[in-house]
């Protein structure tokens, strides 16, 4: 193999520029990272290279340091002797450094970008606020308006309409005056039947006018030897055959054009993350959560517009603290989740539904006081409206006998297109229950 094909293989190399994403979810070190960057560590490939030996050779055929005497050792660069020691003479201890490491760092929008491939999301927010109103093209039809913007298509299309609804064959209707007989009220119920849209005034004129021609007024037997004999034009036939004469306008066919107003909508966020904190949480699943959460908030940072984020911590208790906190907690007090939800309802009303995409997320490892879940957690959560309320169960070591919170929010909202859960009992199950809580979302508005 020569060089060049040395250096394309160490090209493809120093391209796999991170670790797979999902393997840095499950098992990476999140802590070099910010909601605002996300820093992924990468190895370092260094590509071959010639390079010159910067110590004095000499000359061609010269040793160091002058001529050796006889009987003096000479020093050869790249004698084996040397190859173990260092200029002191001491030994250098064998793989005693570390590869060397740089990060590649993204930001929340690319990660979301990653994650939707890496895990095959496809989640669209929706714009709630209305942050601006625009004017748009010109589509919006009124009935009043400035004379430059009417819309003459409209008006013509209109007083055509007009045109063929109200027109009629006048020959076909002085023809049905000349049946024996008929007066002008018996014509006019005729042209009724026919849906020939003439009035009774009308027709009085066309008999008078017919008398005063001499014209025979007893023809056609009846309306029956009528119809037989005479066939009527419609109006679009007449049209084609003798054009269109004119076309009867009115004011009320005027429409004006405006322009659309398009209203421009920021896609805003807010999540309340709840954790127990209490003496069973401890530093196994206090890890998993983390592995659970931060990867949330960044996807959702980088999805969103503008992205809030509330912790609260409870154990019997619940109260707000701030990130830097809400992984390092721990109490040895009791468990009553129903806390949480009390304060995170209380949080969102300052996020109106109509203005703001609301996530709930919890996590514990399921346990909880006798009848929270099922008397005040589970109604809480269908009170509070959000996009999507989303539990995880961390349990490393399998269920415990009490640890029932998950398997009654699953039964007890089943119902509820809005409401995941998603247990991890170890890192290789984070990503999945990222993407089941992901995928979940029901998307309820107001």
């Amino acid at each position: 193999m020569g060089l060049r094909e040395d250096l394309e293989r160490f090209r493809e190399i120093g391209e796999q520029r991170r670790p797979d994403l999902a393997e840095f979810i499950r098992e990476g070190d999140l802590s070099g990272s910010s909601r605002d960057a996300v820093r992924i560590p990468v190895k370092l490939v260094d590509l071959p290279s010639f390079e010159y030996d910067q110590r004095d050779m000499g000359g061609v055929g010269q040793g160091r340091d002058g001529t050796p005497q006889p009987g003096q050792p000479v020093d050869v660069p790249g004698d084996p002797g040397d190859a173990d020691g260092d200029e002191d003479g001491e030994e250098g201890e064998p793989g005693e450094d570390g590869g060397e490491h740089g990060y590649y760092e993204m930001d929340p929008e690319e990660f979301a970008r990653e994650l939707d491939e890496e895990l095959g999301l496809d989640l669209e927010p929706k714009g709630k606020r209305v942050v601006e109103e625009m004017e748009g093209d010109f589509t919006e039809l009124t009935r009043a308006g400035p004379n430059s913007t009417l819309d003459f298509e409209q008006l013509f299309k209109r007083g055509l309409k007009r045109k063929l609804a109200t027109d009629f064959d006048e020959e076909y209707v002085r023809e049905a005056c000349r049946v024996a007989g008929a007066d002008a009220r018996a014509v006019f119920e005729f042209c009724r039947e026919e849906n020939v849209l003439v009035s009774l005034a009308w027709i009085r004129e066309a008999i008078a006018d017919l008398d005063e021609e001499g014209v025979d007024l007893e023809k056609y037997a009846d309306f029956d030897d009528f119809a037989a004999r005479v066939e009527r034009d419609s109006v679009d036939e007449r049209i084609r055959r003798e054009g269109l004469q004119q076309v009867p306008f009115r004011r009320e066919d005027e429409r004006y054009r405006q322009p659309e107003v398009i209203e421009k909508k920021q896609k805003n966020v807010v999540v309340v993350n709840i954790r127990d904190v209490s003496g069973s949480m401890r530093e196994t699943k206090r890890e998993l959560v983390e592995r659970t959460f931060t990867p949330l908030d960044w996807y959702l940072t980088g999805k969103y517009d503008e992205a809030e984020f509330r912790y609260v911590a409870h154990d019997a208790d619940a109260w707000e603290v701030e990130r830097g906190e809400f992984f390092g907690i721990r109490s040895g007090g009791g468990t009553r989740i129903s806390s949480a939800y009390d304060l995170a309802a209380e949080i969102l009303e300052e996020y109106p539904f109509s203005e703001w995409n609301r996530y709930v997320f919890a996590a514990g490892d399921s346990e909880n006081s006798s009848d929270d879940t099922v008397e005040n957690v589970v109604p809480l959560m269908r009170d509070i409206p959000a996009n999507l309320h989303a539990y995880v169960e961390t349990q490393p070591g399998g269920n415990t006998i009490n640890a029932t919170h998950a398997e009654e929010v699953e039964r007890e909202l089943a119902d509820r297109d809005n409401v995941v859960v998603a247990r991890v009992g170890g890192p290789e199950d984070v990503t999945d229950a990222i993407r089941t809580i992901l995928s979940t979302e029901g998307g309820e508005d107001t």
